[in-house]
C-alpha cells in the first residue's frame, strides 16, 4: 500500500517506521527539508536501537528505511492509497492539511487523522469525500503501543472503517472503532484524569512525586499523571483539554491554570527539558 504521512514528528516517524516495517511504501512529508530528515534520524535510531536489543534483524531494520523516503512538497498531486495526517494538535491547521490532502491525492484516497482529540465530522467536512475521512489515533511511542483508536465521524463509511481496520491490524496493531466525540475514549478518560492530578499539585495535596508514586504503585499506572503528561507534552494537554471543555460545555473539563501557566512559561515537559520534572 502506498501511504503518505504528513508531520515527521513523534508520532509521524512512528507512523512511518511501523508502515515501513510492514512493507508499505511510506512517504514522509513536513514542513521543510531539515523537519523530514530529522524525523527518518529517529527513525534509524530507533531501529538501531531494536537491532543492538536483539529485537530486530539487521536486514529488517534496512528494509523498514528502504521503504521510507522524503517527499517534501504537497503542492502537486500525488498517488497514495492512505493519507495520515500527523501534525500539531491544530484543529486550523488540520483543516488546512486537509483541504490540501484533498487537492492533491486520488479521488478514492482514505483520509486519515492522528488527531488525538479534534472532531474528524469537522475535518471531513472541509473536504470533497467526507465519507473517506477517518480517525487513526495511534498511541505513543507508535512502535511498541499496540492501540489504534479508529474513529468514525459522522460521514465516514463502513468501506473506508474496514479498509482503515484493516490496514490498522497489517501494521500489528489492535483496533477499536468509536464514535466522533470530543476527545474519543482514550483522551476523554486519561485527560481529566491528568488534569485532576495537576489541580492536587496547585492545590498543594501532593507533590509531583508523591502523586505519581500513589497512581504507580496505588493504581499500578506504569507511569504517573504528572511524568505522562510531561512525556506527551503540556502544550499538547491543555489543547486536548481545551476541545473537551468546549466541546462539552461542563466545568468539570475546565483546564486547571497551573497546566496554563507552565505552557504559557515554556514549561512543556519532556521536550522542552522542564514540565513536572526536570530532564
Amino acid at each position: 500500500m502506498k501511504i503518505l504521512v504528513v508531520g515527521a514528528g513523534q508520532m509521524g516517524a512512528g507512523i512511518a517506521q511501523v508502515a515501513g516495517a510492514s512493507g508499505n511504501d511510506v512517504m514522509l512529508n513536513d514542513i521543510d527539508d531539515a523537519a523530514i530528515r530529522r524525523g527518518v534520524q529517529a527513525i534509524a535510531k530507533q531501529l538501531d536501537r531494536a537491532v543492538d536489543k536483539g529485537n530486530l534483524e539487521r536486514s529488517a531494520a534496512e528494509k523498514t528505511l528502504a521503504n521510507i523516503r522524503a517527499h517534501p512538497e504537497l503542492d502537486k498531486p500525488v498517488d497514495v492509497d492512505v493519507a495520515i495526517e500527523a501534525a500539531s494538535e491544530d484543529e486550523a491547521l488540520k483543516k488546512q492539511l486537509f483541504q490540501t490532502l484533498d487537492r492533491r491525492t486520488p479521488p478514492n484516497a482514505i483520509l486519515a487523522s492522528n488527531t488525538s482529540s479534534i472532531s474528524i465530522t469537522k475535518l471531513g467536512a472541509v473536504t470533497q469525500r467526507p465519507g473517506k475521512v477517518v480517525g487513526m489515533h495511534f498511541m505513543n511511542p507508535v512502535p511498541v503501543m499496540k492501540l489504534v483508536e479508529i474513529v468514525r465521524g459522522i460521514a465516514t463509511t463502513d468501506e473506508t472503517l474496514a479498509t482503515i481496520k484493516t490496514l490498522a491490524q497489517s501494521l500489528g496493531k489492535t483496533a477499536v472503532e468509536v464514535n466522533d466525540s470530543p476527545g474519543f475514549v482514550s483522551n476523554r478518560i486519561l485527560m481529566p484524569m491528568i488534569n485532576e492530578a495537576i489541580y492536587a499539585h496547585m492545590e498543594g495535596v501532593g507533590s509531583s512525586e508523591a502523586i505519581d508514586t500513589v497512581m504507580k504503585l496505588g493504581m499500578h499506572h506504569p507511569m504517573g499523571p504528572l511524568e505522562l503528561a510531561d512525556f506527551i507534552g503540556l502544550d499538547t494537554c491543555l489543547a486536548i483539554m481545551q476541545v473537551l471543555y468546549e466541546g462539552f460545555a461542563d466545568s468539570k473539563y475546565r483546564p486547571c491554570p497551573l497546566l496554563k501557566k507552565m505552557v504559557a512559561a515554556g514549561y512543556l515537559g519532556k521536550k522542552s527539558g522542564r514540565g513536572f520534572y526536570r530532564y
